[in-house]
């Protein structure tokens, strides 16, 4: 999970237009551009298919909508799999960068926290007439988003994938101590990254998983919950020498994680009855590009479970 938080992997798609056009590209059933979601801000979307439900996906931390779109193989995307059964939609949060590119959404300020991804996702939707109900996909940083807007919203969302997901239940699984260092892991040598592009992404995990906790229980739903299965334990000491990660951290710390994240991950399988956790995943923690089938496979399953009117994957 970590490892991920570190560098950027993104790519772009080109912007059809603004929210001007929106309405017209959303009838031809594929869209691709720029959404009003209020107090003077665009975000950028990108949405194909038919059907329903639609099916969200949610970047990790400092990921764009492209990061559904790669695969370290010839096999098909998330993102473009999942257009042949259902409507998917991906978006850029505030400071995703493209490539080398800026962000296509307009900037906020940060660190931001869960809950304004989940406010900024909830206008974005909704402004640009993505009708609910949801199925929402999230990655690393965008499962907790994915998790929170579920929450937040039980009405529209009716089935949640969670892929790798970053989640309240790490640091718990940790000391204060060992947790210090974790946030160091997440945030990364964010230093270059400022100076070259000061508006990227940062998020405060602390404040984020009071809001999760704050908010009610996650309702009755299907529920899939894909975990990496490649130790990050292994591959510290490498990082650490070659510069990677900081010389601070303790090299052994990948070890303490790999034990906090399992912990973590359980949690988040028992949410809810009947939730599935699939461990077997021949991955690392970027499950959607090394396995990009078994995810899909995941999300279709939870999208066939919502049009048969299931709250269960049990049922």
């Amino acid at each position: 999970m970590p490892n991920a938080l570190l560098v950027p992997l993104a790519i772009g798609l080109s912007i059809v237009g603004t929210a001007a056009a929106a309405a017209q590209s959303q009838a031809a059933g594929n869209f691709a551009g720029l959404i009003d979601v209020g107090g003077g801000r665009k975000m950028y979307l990108e949405c194909r298919g038919t059907g329903s439900p639609t099916v969200v996906l949610v970047g990790g931390l400092k990921a764009s909508a492209g990061d559904w779109n790669i695969t370290r193989d010839k096999a098909p995307t998330v993102f473009s799999a999942v257009a042949d059964v259902t409507r998917v939609c991906a978006y850029d949060r505030p400071g995703t960068p493209v490539g080398e590119q800026p962000s296509r959404s307009d900037p906020v300020r940060q660190p931001t926290t869960a809950g304004d991804a989940v406010r900024d996702l909830h206008a974005l939707l909704g402004s640009a007439h993505e009708s609910a109900p949801y199925v929402l996909v999230g990655h690393s940083y965008g499962g907790l988003v994915a998790k929170l807007y579920a929450q937040t919203y039980p009405r529209d969302a009716a089935g949640l994938v969670l892929v790798d997901a970053l989640s309240e239940g790490l640091q718990e699984a940790e000391t204060p101590r060992q947790w210090a260092t974790q946030r160091k892991l997440m945030e990364g040598d964010i230093a270059a990254g400022l100076a070259l592009y000061p508006a990227l992404e940062r998020i405060d995990p602390d404040l984020s998983f009071d809001q999760v906790r704050a908010a009610p229980p996650l309702s009755l739903l299907p529920l899939i919950v894909l975990s990496a299965d490649r130790p990050w334990g292994p591959q510290v000491p490498a990082l650490i020498a070659n510069g990677t990660l900081p010389a601070d951290i303790p090299p052994n710390f990948g070890y303490i994680t790999d034990a906090a994240q399992k912990k973590a991950q359980d949690r988040l399988a028992a949410l809810v009855p009947g939730a599935r956790h699939i461990t077997r995943t021949k991955s690392g923690h970027e499950i959607q590009k090394e396995q990009p089938g078994l995810v899909t496979d995941a999300v279709i399953d939870v999208v066939n479970a919502v049009r048969a009117g299931k709250t269960s994957l049990a049922e």
